[in-house]
């Protein structure tokens, strides 16, 4: 790390924190992947679903994020809801959240599921649902998620899913019984961890952000991609790692700094 100027640490930090940037580092062929889906089934009105999973910090919901913001205006024309299921309180919760997003009574049991099957197969404009932490509705029986992923098979349906989890096996282990219909199957899209080459990429592109000189040493970047690619692949350790490091030189620059003998002799 170079020590210099305080401002620079402090800009340093702001680029190193995980929010989502203009442009994803080693995600090209995911992001274009989420694209043609949203182009194919909420433009092109045909319902569906995509299943994403990832392990932690390897770009699902930031990817997702992206592709949303830069079509935003093509989707104007659709509902798009966004839920994290983490903040549900049980699975059975997705269908009141959902009801209170569409803008529906909130109804009771039974009632509740039918009345947004009739709602998703009625006429009107294409539904996006996007289900961030997916594994949170897993439940006895699969029933919650088997309703949703089947939603999109109904006749007349407008809803288009897409469901993001860090399992790998979810639909194989919790929704085997949708492969029996092919089309009712969700596409698949897997997010690999980042390799160190892709992990040393996003960190000299977040600090290249950074005037003047390099704020942290090209082999520093290299050692710690290499750390975390071997233990994760997770891009937000490797930022938050850089980080720590970043407020700790600067803590010492700035000891040296209170430190340091005025001119002129004063004490």
């Amino acid at each position: 790390l170079a020590p210099g100027a305080g401002t620079c640490y402090q800009q340093a930090k702001q680029v190193l924190h995980a929010a989502v940037p203009d442009r994803l580092q080693g995600r090209e062929r995911e992001t274009g992947i989420l694209r043609q889906f949203l182009q194919e089934h909420v433009l092109g009105r045909r319902p569906g679903s995509l299943y994403v999973s990832g392990a932690p910090g390897t770009g699902k919901t930031a990817c997702l994020s992206r592709v949303l913001l830069d079509c935003k205006d093509k989707l104007a024309g659709s509902k798009t809801v966004v839920l994290n299921c983490m903040a549900l309180g049980s699975p059975q919760s997705v269908f009141p959240a959902l009801a209170q997003h569409l803008g529906l009574p909130v109804a009771t049991g039974r009632e509740r599921v039918r009345s947004l099957e009739k709602h998703l197969t009625a006429q009107g404009p294409m539904v996006l649902l996007v289900l961030d932490e997916l594994d949170q509705l897993e439940s006895k029986g699969q029933d919650v998620l088997y309703t949703l992923f089947e939603w999109p098979q109904l006749p007349s349906s407008r809803l288009v899913l897409v469901g993001l989890a860090n399992a790998l096996d979810l639909t194989d282990r919790s929704l085997a019984r949708l492969r029996a219909h092919p089309a009712g199957s969700p596409q698949l899209l897997h997010f690999p961890p980042y390799t160190k080459e892709q992990l040393t990429h996003i960190l000299q592109e977040r600090l290249g952000q950074v005037a003047g000189d390099p704020v942290m040493d090209s082999a520093a970047l290299q050692f710690c991609a290499r750390k975390v690619s071997a233990v994760s692949g997770d891009a937000r350790k490797a930022l938050d790692v850089c980080r720590r490091a970043v407020e700790v030189v600067e803590l010492e620059v700035r000891g040296q700094t209170l430190l340091k003998p005025l001119p002129g002799g004063e004490s």
